[in-house]
């Protein structure tokens, strides 16, 4: 009887060595790689250059009207972009403008950026300060951390409430959201009007406005200014929302379903699930916003609780290109320049809505610029591929 003996075990399998960097076999990765980060670069340079193109012609445009308004331009600029910075209260006031507005265009951002075009922002807005009023008016005596919890997830639920209708259509029945969106916004403003000219009208005064909020729904202020802890909520919101949608696998999806919805479904992703959900966040972010305002900078809920901040966030979020760093420098600027326009108003008599004129012209130009830029001209094109190839 013979017995078997096992055969030899080959060992382990040695590791594929990687040829060094002056192989020549690496030489073509390595051409590749280098005209890649090149085109890259001109794209961002074109990109930054388009920005900037827009800048020097919003100023040469907006030149004319503040002229004819009897001002000198150039101190007007000084004044809009210059003036406020140069006190502790006019950075304070800035950052307190810009607050709102980051929230708004973080949510348009979150929302165009699936493919899901919220026109509604200032709807949700309303409705998220209509939530946090209705938390301070039936639990005035509740402890502060309980009650600013409370008051900030309610307006933040009411701003998805007030999402899930037309997301649900869109994604249901492909009815456009741009319609349903934008319409719900006269609603939630009479809404808001009803209530203050109804059950909460102010006894004391008897004008449109409710009773001031007790002061366990006041946010914190940060050193000893106006400034509200609303600011670093707002901005907590723009680092996550960045790094999600740059990082992860789920920012990845998000992108491919707004910037190619056809390939996305083709691809196995489900399409109308991340439209609805990025539609919802949006809702949600927008309502805490108006729940940050309340409790933060007007503590009374009152008609004028929103300066359009939630059309301006679609401003926002365009310029920025729906990026969380974009949305944050746009909300820095036009905050600086709607404080600007006040000192304007008071030293120059210009007319306050200057700033808005301003604002939307550095709209049209910035997109203006970004479709030349699209429909690149030859001599860029050759630059370009120049780059490449080099």
């Amino acid at each position: 009887m013979s017995v078997l003996t096992p055969e030899p075990s080959p060992g382990p399998v040695p590791p594929k060595l990687r040829p060094p960097k002056d192989s020549p076999q690496r030489a073509p990765q390595i051409a590749a790689r280098r005209a890649a980060a090149k085109a890259a670069w001109l794209r961002r340079a074109g990109a930054l250059v388009a920005v900037l193109a827009a800048v020097l012609a919003t100023i040469a445009v907006t030149a004319g009207p503040i002229r004819a308004a009897g001002a000198n331009p150039t101190a007007a600029y000084k004044r809009y972009l210059m003036v406020p910075l140069t006190s502790v209260n006019g950075v304070v006031e800035v950052l307190i403008a810009a607050t709102p507005l980051l929230f708004t265009g973080l949510a348009v951002a979150i929302a165009f950026k699936a493919g899901f075009y919220n026109i509604g922002g200032e709807g949700q807005f309303l409705v998220g300060a209509v939530g946090a009023t209705a938390v301070a008016l039936n639990l005035p005596d509740a402890p502060r951390p309980v009650a600013l919890t409370t008051a900030l997830a309610v307006g933040a639920i009411c701003g998805v409430a007030w999402m899930a209708i037309p997301a649900y259509l869109r994604t249901r029945f492909g009815i456009d959201e741009v319609v349903t969106t934008l319409l719900l916004n006269p609603v939630a403003l009479l809404v808001v009007q009803g209530l203050l000219n109804g059950p909460w009208r102010n006894p004391k005064t008897g004008f449109a406005n409710t009773i001031e909020f007790s002061g366990s729904y006041a946010l914190p202020r940060l050193f000893g200014t106006r400034v509200h802890a609303g600011l670093l909520v707002a901005l907590l919101l723009v680092v996550v929302t960045g790094v999600l949608v740059a990082t992860t696998a789920t920012g990845l999806r998000l992108k491919a379903v707004g910037q190619a919805p056809g390939a996305a479904l083709a691809s196995g992703i489900d399409v109308k699930g991340y439209q609805l959900k990025a539609a919802l966040i949006s809702g949600g972010v927008a309502g805490l916003g108006g729940a940050v305002q309340v409790c933060g900078v007007s503590h009374q809920l009152t008609e004028s609780i929103s300066h359009n901040y939630g059309y301006t966030g679609i401003v926002v979020a365009t310029l920025g290109a729906l990026s969380a760093i974009g949305v944050t420098l746009v909300a820095l600027l036009l905050g600086l320049i709607g404080i600007g326009a006040e000192k304007a108003q008071v030293s120059l008599h210009l007319p306050s809505y200057m700033g808005e004129i301003m604002s939307a012209t550095l709209l049209l130009t910035v997109v203006a610029a970004l479709v030349i830029r699209f429909w690149r001209p030859r001599w860029w094109k050759r630059l370009v591929a120049k780059g490449g190839a080099s």
